[in-house]
Formats: structure tokens, C-alpha cells, sequence
């Protein structure tokens, strides 16, 4: 169920052969922007309103040094670092790395979004048409933080980011994991299944999948703890209508307890460090 915007009901299937999980029916493209316009939806509006966004918004501070910071380790011998971030909603990313010395670009198909990371940060944000106009093999580093999900056309938009990515190169992918402990309590009631906005549902196995088909390789997974938290409490919200903080904060931690033990790449969302084969 779309708990944020239109209330309407939607089915997650999965595919017979593999397994792989979507969103069905699918909105048309034409109106799937109609399911972003909600003041509540954080990563147009910005908003502190709110429990759980005010916690989102707190954690972020530390979130945005922690990507830097692997962004920098891994493209620390480049002289002139370039870097385009796909879906860079209002900016806050593109602005850390900017003021750290990186030559940056964004992509945000969202006007709102857009119009404020141009106006508050002066960064040079444009629609998703530039993607077919970009020079092959111009950034040195391509994030997608929580953006794939909402990608309609997966093999098309890897082969594009595939072409624009330099040799040497990475592509940072962050997605929620399906498959991890939180999705598995809350079943329906998941925050991050988050219908129809998230129109694919990833494992861990779908990504490797996903990056092989389009001549690339998975490289290095590394968690984002703090998401079990904000799902959890997320969800707690969709299931009963409160946030329940004692019980949504026990779940996230069971949630990161459990895929530390298993060390099998099962926590709440997931960064993927991926190159060129």
C-alpha cells in the first residue's frame, strides 16, 4: 500500500525464474511523478517534520561525511576528481562534495528538488535528459544513493552509466536489501518496499545479477546501519499507526545484530562498490 501519497493498493510479484521482485501494476511513467508530491516525502521536501524525519535529518550529517569519506579512498589518486550523482534530490550530497574539492553534477528529474539544490548550494543540477547527452567516460565516481530502486529501466540506465563512467572508475549503488530481517518482520508493512515510488525490490543476488548483465562487477558491499533504524520506525508507523520507538529501534537493532553474525550481506539497505569488468 502507498502509505505516503495516494492510499491506493499495489502487488509486489516475483519473477518465476529468478526470483527477482517488482511493483505491479506498474504506475504509467507518465504519472508516476504524481506519487513524489507529498511534503512528507523527505528526499524532495527536505522536511524536519515529524519523528522520524527529524531523526533522519540528524543522522544525515554524519551519513554525508561517512559517503565522502569512501568516495575519497577510492578515487584518492586522482588529481581532478569528477563526480555526477543520479538522483541527487536537494543537493546535500553534491554540496559536501563539492565544498571538499569535487568537480560535481547532479541529476534530479524532480523540479522542486531541482530547483533547490540549484537556488540554496549554486550546484549544476539538471532533468534526466542530460544522461543521453554527457560525455562518455567523464566522471571518475557515479553515485546512486537510494535511486536505483526508482529507475524504471534497469538494464538501460546501467548501460548508460556504464558509458559515462572512466575505466577506472566506480559505481556507488545503495539500495534496501529485501531480504533482510526488518523486511522479513514487517512483511507488507515494510517502509522501504515503499509502493509504488520503489518499483524494483532488491537481494543482494539481484545486484550481482544486475551489474554482470551490463559488463560490470560488484567489488565491495558494505552496510548502512542506520537504515534498519529508520525503516523500523518507519514501518512500526505504517503497521499501527505510531512510530513506537522502544519497538521500532529493537527491530533495527535485532536487524543489524543478525546480519553482522551472519556476515552474508543481509542488513537493512546496502552499498554496493561497483567497476568495470
Amino acid at each position: 500500500m502507498d502509505y505516503t501519497v495516494s492510499k491506493e493498493t499495489f502487488d509486489i510479484v516475483s519473477c518465476n525464474g529468478c526470483g527477482f521482485k517488482f511493483t505491479n501494476p506498474m504506475p504509467d511513467l507518465q504519472l508516476l511523478g504524481n506519487y513524489y508530491k507529498s511534503n512528507d516525502y523527505i528526499s524532495h521536501s527536505n522536511t524536519s517534520k515529524g519523528l522520524v524525519n527529524s531523526l533522519y535529518q540528524f543522522v544525515r550529517k554524519f551519513t554525508l561525511v561517512k559517503k565522502l569519506q569512501l568516495i575519497e579512498k577510492i578515487n584518492k589518486k586522482s588529481d581532478t576528481k569528477y563526480l555526477l550523482d543520479v538522483g541527487c534530490g536537494t543537493g546535500e550530497f553534491l554540496n559536501t562534495c563539492s565544498n571538499a574539492g569535487w568537480q560535481v553534477q547532479g541529476i534530479e528529474p524532480d523540479n522542486y528538488a531541482r530547483n533547490t539544490a540549484q537556488k540554496k548550494y549554486h550546484l549544476t543540477v539538471n532533468d534526466e535528459d542530460y544522461l543521453n547527452t554527457a560525455f562518455e567516460n567523464s566522471f571518475d565516481c557515479i553515485t546512486m544513493w537510494h535511486v536505483l530502486e526508482h529507475v524504471p529501466n534497469l538494464n538501460e540506465r546501467l548501460q548508460t552509466l556504464y558509458k559515462l563512467l572512466r575505466p577506472n572508475g566506480r559505481l556507488i549503488i545503495a539500495v534496501p536489501n529485501c531480504s533482510s530481517y526488518d523486511a522479513q518482520q514487517y512483511q507488507k508493512y515494510w517502509g522501504a518496499y515503499d509502493v509504488p515510488r520503489h518499483l524494483h525490490h532488491f537481494t543482494p543476488n539481484d545486484i550481482e545479477a544486475l551489474v554482470a548483465k551490463n559488463d560490470m562487477e560488484v567489488e565491495r558491499v558494505m552496510p548502512m546501519i542506520f537504515d534498519s533504524f529508520y525503516v523500523s520506525l518507519l514501518s512500526e508507523k505504517y503497521k499501527t499507526g505510531s512510530s513506537n520507538i522502544i519497538s521500532g529501534f529493537w527491530t533495527g537493532l535485532v536487524s543489524n545484530i543478525k546480519a553482522a553474525t551472519k556476515n552474508n550481506n543481509t542488513y537493512s539497505s546496502q552499498i554496493y562498490l561497483i567497476r568495470k569488468k
